[in-house]
C-alpha cells in the first residue's frame, strides 16, 4: 500500500519551508530511515527520512519550492502502484503527463497588479499571508509575479521582491509622484531613499547596468537575515557602549584546563557567556524583551550565541543557563555551534533568547557595534585581547585586556544601567576562577 509522507512541523514558528535538494527521485528504492530530500527554513536545513522501505513513486514538489507543512511531499510504496490519489494540489508541483500543461506555464509568469486587490482584502489573486505583508509593509508594488496556482501572489513572491527594492520614505514617494527620481542609493537607514536624495531623472539601474556580472541568488536563510536586520535598525534607538576587563584570570584558566583533562572542556568564550549570565543575574536592567509596547522581565536566562556557518549567522539559544555550571554551558555550546554548522539545528532552538553574545575575538576584531536581535534590548560583543596600559597606585602596568562592546535599545535602557552592567561583567571576568569554582 503507498505510504505518502508529509513536511513535518519543524518548529513552532516553522509554517513552510523550500524544498532546498532531492537526495533521491522517482523511481529509486529507498530503504528505511534513508534521507530522502532535504528542506530549508528560514534557519536552517533539514532532512526528511523515508518511514519504510520500498520505491519513491512520485516526489511532488521541484527544488526551490515553497512548500506549507503537512503537505504531502512524496510517495513509497511498490512499482506499479499509483501516487496520484495523493498529490496535493500547491505551487512548485513537478509536472506530470497528467498535470503537464502550457496553460499552466504561462499563468505562473503573469505579472499581477497589486492596488485595490490587497487593500480591500479581497480573496481573488493574493494568499492571506501576502496581503498581510503587503499590509505590514506598507509594500505596494505595481505589478509583481505570482509562483502560486494560476499565478496566485504568495507572501514569497512579495517577500523577495521587498528585499531587492529600494526603500522609499513616505514623503519621497509623495515628491516621486511630481516626476522626481532618486540617483544611487538613499542616504536613509539601510539605504532608504528620502525626499532629500530626489532629483529631476528616471531611477538608476545601477553603476554596473549593461556589464556581464553574474547574479547569485540569496538563499531563504541569507533573505531572513537581511530583512531582520532592516527591521532591527529601523525599529529601536540602538548606541554602543565600550568597556574592557583584565583578561589575566581568563588566560590563567584556560592553560589550567588545557594541561588538566579532569577539568571542563571550556574556552574564552565559554568563560565569557558564563560571567554574562551571572552579570545578568546581577544588574537585571538587560534580561528583558521589549514586545508590543510592553517590557518582559525575565528571572531566567536563555543565551544567544551568534554561529557563523556556511549558511549564514545563526544565534541558537542555550536555554536556563542561569542554572547551569561552566562545564554544562560549554558542553551545551558545543552542540549547538556543530547542529549550526552542520545545518541540522532545530528550528526551536534558534528562538526564545534574552539576551545574546556575539564574539569575533577570535578573528582579531578589537571593537564593533553588534545588532540587536529584537525583542532583546542588549546584545554583548567580545573582543579581542589586547596589550593595555593601566594605571595603579601611581604605577603604569601593562595587561591582557578584552574588550567588551554593549548594544542597547535606548528606547528601554539608558547609559546608567548599561554601565552597571558592563562593570558587573568586568568584576565577574576578572574573578573568573573564583565564580566558576574551578
Amino acid at each position: 500500500m503507498p505510504i505518502p509522507v508529509e513536511l513535518p512541523k519543524l518548529g513552532n514558528t516553522v509554517e513552510e519551508c523550500i524544498i532546498a535538494k532531492w537526495m533521491k527521485h522517482s523511481g529509486d528504492h529507498v530503504d528505511a530511515g534513508e534521507v530522502v530530500l532535504e528542506v530549508e527554513t528560514d534557519k536552517a536545513i533539514q532532512e526528511v527520512a523515508s518511514p519504510a522501505s520500498g520505491t519513491l513513486l512520485a516526489a511532488f514538489f521541484d527544488e526551490g519550492a515553497l512548500v506549507p507543512v503537512f503537505t504531502n511531499l512524496f510517495v513509497i510504496g511498490e512499482p506499479g502502484e499509483s501516487a496520484e490519489p495523493f498529490r496535493p494540489k500547491s505551487a512548485g508541483l513537478l509536472e506530470t503527463a497528467e498535470t503537464a500543461a502550457p496553460a499552466a506555464s504561462s499563468a505562473l509568469s503573469t505579472p499581477v497588479t497589486i492596488g485595490s486587490d490587497i487593500d480591500s482584502g479581497s480573496h481573488g489573486s493574493f494568499s492571506p499571508r501576502a496581503r498581510r505583508f503587503a499590509a505590514e509593509h506598507d509594500f505596494h508594488p505595481k505589478s509583481v509575479k505570482g509562483s502560486g496556482p494560476g499565478g496566485r501572489v504568495l507572501e514569497e513572491d512579495l517577500r523577495k521582491l521587498y528585499l531587492s527594492s529600494p526603500r522609499v520614505s513616505g514623503a519621497a514617494r509623495k515628491q516621486m509622484d511630481t516626476g522626481l527620481r532618486a540617483v544611487g542609493e538613499g542616504s536613509g537607514i539601510g539605504g532608504m531613499i528620502l525626499a532629500a536624495d530626489l532629483v529631476s531623472g528616471n531611477l538608476p539601474t545601477g553603476s554596473n547596468a549593461g556589464a556581464n556580472v553574474p547574479e547569485v541568488k540569496l538563499s531563504n536563510i541569507r533573505n531572513r537575515i537581511a530583512q531582520r536586520m532592516r527591521e532591527s535598525i529601523a525599529s529601536t534607538a540602538q548606541y554602543t557602549l565600550h568597556s574592557s576587563a583584565d583578561a589575566g584570570g581568563l588566560l590563567a584558566l584556560r592553560a589550567r584546563i588545557k594541561s588538566s583533562p579532569a577539568l571542563p572542556d571550556a574556552n574564552i568564550n565559554d568563560m565569557v557567556m558564563y560571567c554574562t549570565v551571572q552579570a545578568l543575574l546581577a544588574v537585571t536592567d538587560l534580561n528583558v524583551e521589549f514586545i508590543d509596547g510592553k517590557l518582559l522581565k525575565h528571572s531566567e536566562v536563555h543565551l544567544g550565541m551568534a554561529v557563523d556557518t556556511p549558511r549564514g549567522l545563526m544565534v541558537p539559544v542555550i536555554r536556563n543557563a542561569h542554572q547551569l555550571s561552566l562545564r554544562e554551558l560549554a558542553e551545551q555550546a558545543k552542540q549547538l555551534s556543530a547542529r549550526c554548522v552542520a545545518g541540522n539545528v532545530s528550528p526551536d532552538d534558534l528562538s526564545g533568547a534574552t539576551f545574546s553574545v556575539s564574539n569575533l575575538g577570535g578573528l582579531g576584531i578589537e571593537s564593533f557595534t553588534p545588532i540587536l536581535n529584537p525583542p532583546q534590548v542588549a546584545i554583548l560583543g567580545v573582543d579581542a585581547i589586547q596589550i593595555k596600559p593601566v594605571r595603579s597606585d601611581g604605577v603604569v602596568q601593562f595587561i591582557d585586556a578584552i574588550g567588551l562592546s554593549l548594544t542597547l535599545d535606548h528606547q528601554i535602557v539608558d547609559g546608567a544601567p548599561g554601565a552597571r552592567f558592563l562593570l558587573a561583567l568586568k568584576d565577574k571576568i576578572e574573578k573568573v576562577e573564583l565564580i566558576c569554582g574551578i
